[in-house]
C-alpha cells in the first residue's frame, strides 16, 4: 500500500467542489461525486445560488453552496459536468471568474462532455490538450486548444473527457493525478 493512502481512501483530505445547474448531464455530475467520495475526498456542491437542479433525465441534485461563496483556496478540485448546465452556467460572470481563477490557480480542473464550454469562456485553453464532446470539438479549437479525439487526456491541471462511457477513465485519472499531487506533498513536506 503507498505511503501517502490513509485508511485505504487515496483522495483523504482532498476537497472538491462540483458545479451544477439546469439541465446537468445526470451521471457526469452523480458518477465524479460518489466516485471521489469513496476515495475519501469531502464534496461539495455549487451553483449560481443554493437548491436543487434537475438533470436532463430527472435525477436531482443539491447545491449546498452558491457560486459566491465559493473561494478558491477551499478547493483542490474543481468538477464541471457537461449537459446542458455548462452553456447556461458559462453566462454567469461569477461562475466563469470561478472556474478561471480555480484553473489559473494550478488546482486540477475536471470537465467532461460540454464542459469545457465554460473553460472556452473563461478564456484558458490557448494551447492546452483535451478533450470533450464532437459538438464543441470547433469551438474547442477556436479558442486554441489542442482537441483529441481520446477518453481522457490529462494536461497539467486539466483532465478531461468526452461523453458518460468514458466515465470511469475520468475519473481515474482525476483520482491518479490528485493522490500523486498528495504523495508529492508529502515528499516535499518530509524532506
Amino acid at each position: 500500500m503507498p505511503f501517502y493512502i490513509r485508511n485505504g481512501m487515496r483522495l483523504s483530505g482532498i476537497r472538491v467542489c462540483v458545479l451544477a445547474g439546469p439541465d446537468y448531464e445526470d451521471l457526469e455530475l452523480h458518477y465524479p461525486m460518489i466516485r471521489l467520495a469513496e476515495e475519501g475526498a469531502s464534496v461539495r456542491v455549487a451553483g449560481p445560488s443554493k437548491g436543487v437542479y434537475r438533470g436532463k433525465h430527472g435525477l436531482t441534485v443539491e447545491a449546498d453552496l452558491s457560486i459566491g461563496e465559493c473561494r478558491v483556496g477551499d478547493f483542490d478540485i474543481l468538477v464541471i459536468p457537461g449537459g446542458w448546465a455548462p452553456d447556461r452556467l458559462r453566462r454567469i460572470p461569477e461562475v466563469v471568474s470561478f472556474v478561471r481563477d480555480f484553473f489559473l490557480s494550478g488546482r486540477i480542473v475536471a470537465s467532461i462532455c460540454h464542459g469545457p464550454q465554460i473553460l472556452i469562456s473563461a478564456r484558458v485553453l490557448g494551447k492546452v490538450r483535451l478533450t470533450c464532446t464532437p459538438a464543441i470539438k470547433d469551438d474547442v479549437i477556436n479558442a486554441g486548444g489542442i482537441y483529441e479525439d481520446s477518453p481522457v487526456v490529462v494536461d497539467g491541471n486539466l483532465v478531461t473527457s468526452r461523453n458518460p462511457g468514458d466515465l470511469p477513465h475520468f475519473c481515474r485519472a482525476i483520482i491518479e493525478l490528485a493522490s500523486g499531487r498528495m504523495a508529492q506533498n508529502v515528499r516535499s513536506e518530509t524532506a
